[in-house]
């Protein structure tokens, strides 16, 4: 197989520099400025390699535009407040929810949007796809480009994506897991040789007792701290969106998807996307520690139940002529279901506010 560009960029880094951390790894195939997943393509539809909620469906989009409009009366209705999107992909979330909230006419007056994405083939389409909207909207890199003031942060599928380290379990404590070449000059993941300093005491209590060959997996990203942080100094609310596990746990869930399959994470660099599954606990966690106030997280299917999507896709279905029902139909059951190929069950959903604001609309009823 012939190496991608960014495979004998990363070779070249190894045989110089020794083995490469697997966050690093990550970062370099997703971001690298001339050969990075996200730098150099449009990865969303199914032309793509992956598709997520709002392509799935319209109703997803407009259950979190109204949510946010809801949102944004518990905040007082300020007439100025950010929506911030991390990640916008193609634009089809907000492009729906805005649609949605034109029910809501002060709030939509009160918006400007920011959209912070560092693809810049995806913000061409971005751009392409939202020039006829009323609404101002500027573009940013990161987070921390949005200016100050009360704001509104939605993240669709964008978690999952923020490179994360790799610790295995030996018989002497924990060594952090990298990329290295082995006997025949192939990619191959392997262990450092020193092992990490004191990390009995920083991984999860429960995780202490983890046995030999174990992987825990955490992400060293300021992200979550940022957006807390300005929830708590500025006042506001957000959405992570994410597929991931409830509770710190054990395992490698590091994965490559190349036209909507599983692939190996090592081939093809560059070419298919990288993600690892969100540890909701430590995300809430690190929130938490900044003052914010969580809620959940819940199920993707719970959180759109209590948002109303039956209603929601049954009015879509009673405005779509016959021959559109099973579509409709069958895109709210991809959204809603368990299933191997399905979100409901999969993907989490996590408020993030300032105290103020109690629960998150969306977070209730507490199941009986």
């Amino acid at each position: 197989m012939v190496p991608t560009p960014l495979e004998t960029e990363i070779r070249r880094r190894v045989a110089m520099a020794g083995p490469m951390p697997v966050r690093q790894f990550m970062s370099l195939c997703l971001n690298h400025p001339r050969y990075g997943y996200y730098t150099t393509r449009d990865p969303l539809g199914r032309g793509g390699d992956f598709i997520t909620s709002p392509e799935v469906s319209q109703v997803f989009g407009e259950l979190i535009g109204l949510w946010a409009a809801s949102t944004w009366h518990r905040m007082g209705e300020p007439e100025n407040v950010r929506l911030v999107e991390l990640g916008p992909g193609r634009g089809t979330m907000m492009l729906d929810a805005l649609r949605a909230v034109q029910v809501v006419p002060a709030f939509r007056a009160a918006i400007v949007l920011h959209l912070v994405e560092i693809s810049p083939a995806l913000r061409q389409r971005q751009q392409q796809a939202m020039a006829t909207l009323d609404v101002p909207m500027l573009w940013h890199e990161s987070f921390d480009e949005v200016p100050d003031g009360p704001l509104i942060v939605v993240a669709n599928e964008m978690f999952d994506a923020l490179p994360v380290n790799q610790a295995i379990k030996q018989f002497n404590g924990w060594y952090e897991r990298v990329v290295e070449l082995d006997p025949d000059d192939n990619l191959a993941f392997g262990i450092s040789n020193d092992v990490i300093p004191l990390f009995d005491q920083l991984v999860p209590v429960e995780l202490r007792d983890a046995p030999i060959g174990a992987i825990y997996e955490w992400r060293a990203d300021n992200l979550p701290l940022a957006i807390a942080r300005r929830l708590i100094h500025e006042g506001g609310a957000g959405l992570v969106i994410d597929y991931g596990h409830v509770r710190s746990a054990p395992g490698d869930t590091l994965q490559a998807v190349g036209r909507h399959a599983f692939v190996n994470a090592l081939h093809s660099p560059g070419e298919v996307d990288l993600t690892a599954h969100v540890d909701f606990q430590a995300l809430a966690a690190a929130v938490e520690s900044m003052g914010a106030r969580v809620s959940g997280p819940i199920e993707q299917a719970r959180f759109l139940g209590n948002l109303g999507v039956d209603r929601r896709a049954a009015t879509l279905r009673a405005a779509a002529p016959p021959e559109k029902a099973d579509e409709i139909d069958g895109a709210i059951k991809r959204l809603l279901g368990t299933g191997e190929t399905e979100m409901g069950k999969l993907f989490k959903v996590l408020g993030i506010a300032h105290p103020s604001l109690g629960k998150l609309p969306g977070f209730e009823p507490e199941p009986g």
